[in-house]
């Protein structure tokens, strides 16, 4: 008998291994499609969910945010000032280049001369090759989130990446918002390939035949991404039946997805701040801390959070989530009408003035409807808006111009720690660092920053917390920026796609790991 039943665990798994080797297609829409293959040109969701699709960071993010292996096998501390990298062997890139340590210095000094990146890589001192397959990472001084931001590290093929392209520039050359070799050429060590794209219609993923890991349970063979950004006909295509997986999807049509027959929705608290920046070099009023604190006391942050995004969302008065060191439980939406007109009376212009404004219109869950609630609520203190939207292929070109008086952010901390918020959005902007490469005020405490530098260094998490603290209040009593809610998440599938356990709170589905079943 005992040994019928190790026959028929046997069969069982080997039935097991059988079903999740079929290969299977995966039809998914999304708000939008990634603007470039580059993976520096960009710091945004979009560009990190591509990367995850098609290279392999050093470490990533496990759904308890702890570290697991990728590219890196293995890591320890030599050092108080270095953290010492064990890279994987047998690795190859798309291309049928082998993956080695240089590839890691050759992404290294590309990411440090990266507009979006360079901010996070700027505590790195040094990457010395130790050997082919060992790389030590060196601070100048003591550094608690050297883990954090090595999951942004995703190596690219550095012979594939070399030389002149066709029309004689560098194939390494970074051109945001333009046309490049990176931008169009894509060679890493992900589990998918790019077969096809065409901008905002379809983009094709292959899986690619010598992936490195065989441990992966997913199954997937390909994948066929379709943009589509009005979210009534993502939700209606899923529910035909011409897409497998959507994302997000929109609080209006949760109920009746969980309520559909083979279809799951899969929802989790998120830790994505929503805002908007004043630009102080564009308007004059703006200088003023009195005309920001009128702005954020006109702004009813439950009202949206409410009738908006329906309760599928976390009303804001900072940048730092629940759970993060940063979180500063004393501060408190603070909407008051009466309050903001007498502030705006008091800075002198009881008449109000005239600015401009942008949002993207398919980045965020509602970001054009908050956009709109938000300009008819400055209107209330005497601000007329003209408001103009955009999709997300074309607004960043215009963030990064700094092309309106208030521009709409969104930013999850994806070192999953306060200061990220702090480097990108608020630190006086200095292109020489990529401080501020986020910040489309133009806003600058200088005092602020030197909290957020000493924050750094400190290795002891109470100290840390402390400081990222005062720095939230600062940056409230100062109305730096206005707030809006923390933006939960949420996805839809056919039931046989098995999406749970390769979603995160990062929101970079790990889709090389999942299974379809049949």
């Amino acid at each position: 008998m005992k040994k019928n039943v190790s026959l028929l665990a046997s069969a069982v798994i080997s039935l097991g291994l059988v079903a999740s080797a079929n290969a299977a297609t995966l039809k998914m829409a999304y708000d939008a499609d990634p603007v470039s293959l580059d993976p520096h040109e960009q710091l945004s969701g979009g560009t990190l969910q591509l990367s995850h699709m098609t290279f392999d960071p050093l470490v990533r993010w496990d759904k308890k945010l702890g570290f697991e292996p990728r590219l890196a096998e293995k890591w320890e501390r030599v050092d108080p000032l270095t953290m010492r990298f064990h890279l994987r062997k047998g690795v190859k890139f798309h291309s049928g280049n082998d993956f080695t340590a240089k590839d890691v210095v050759f992404t290294f000094d590309r990411l440090r001369n990266s507009p979006d990146f360079k901010g996070i890589f700027a505590p790195f001192s040094e990457l010395k090759v130790v050997d082919d397959y060992t790389i030590d990472l060196k601070t100048e001084k003591p550094f608690p989130l050297v883990l954090n931001n090595v999951t942004y590290l995703f190596p690219m093929d550095s012979k594939f990446y070399s030389g002149n392209d066709a029309n004689g520039e560098p194939k390494d050359k970074l051109v945001k918002h333009g046309n490049s070799f990176a931008s169009r050429q894509l060679s890493g060590t992900g589990p998918f390939t790019v077969s096809y794209r065409e901008q905002g219609v379809r983009v094709e993923f292959s899986r690619y035949g010598n992936y490195w890991d065989e441990k992966s349970p997913g199954n997937v063979d390909k994948i066929v991404l379709t943009p589509i950004k009005e979210a009534p006909t993502r939700v209606a295509a899923l529910l035909a039946g011409d897409v497998d997986f959507i994302a997000p999807v929109p609080p209006t049509d949760h109920k009746r997805i969980a309520q559909k027959d083979g279809i799951d929705l899969i929802t989790m608290g998120g830790t994505r701040i929503i805002t908007f920046q004043m630009n102080q070099e564009r308007v004059e009023a703006f200088k003023d801390a009195r005309v920001r604190q009128a702005i954020a006391y006109a702004i009813n942050q439950q009202g949206i959070v409410k009738k908006i995004m329906k309760g599928f969302a976390t009303p804001a008065a900072q940048m730092s989530p629940w759970g993060y060191l940063g979180h500063n439980e004393a501060l408190k939406p603070r909407y008051d009408l009466k309050k903001a007109k007498q502030l705006m009376k008091e800075a002198g212009y009881e008449n109000g003035f005239s600015i401009t404004m942008m949002a993207p219109n398919n980045r965020y869950v509602n970001d054009e409807k908050i956009a709109q609630a938000v300009a008819s609520m400055l209107a209330k203190i005497g601000i007329k808006v003209d408001l103009k939207t955009l999709p997300k292929a074309q607004y960043w070109g215009e963030f990064d111009a700094r092309a309106a008086d208030m521009m709409m952010i969104g930013w999850h901390a994806d070192t999953e720690d306060s200061n990220n918020f702090f480097e990108f959005l608020t630190a006086c902007p200095d292109t020489e660092t990529g401080l501020g490469q986020y910040n489309s005020g133009n806003y600058c405490n200088p005092e602020a920053d030197k909290l957020m530098h000493q924050a750094n260094s400190e290795t002891s998490p109470k100290k840390r917390a402390a400081m990222m603290q005062q720095i939230e209040t600062m940056l409230y009593n100062d109305a730096a920026f206005i707030p809006l809610h923390w933006q939960n998440l949420a996805w839809a599938a056919k039931s046989n796609v098995k999406a749970e356990p390769v979603l995160n709170v990062m929101d970079f589905p790990y889709l090389g790991d999942l299974v379809v079943e049949d």
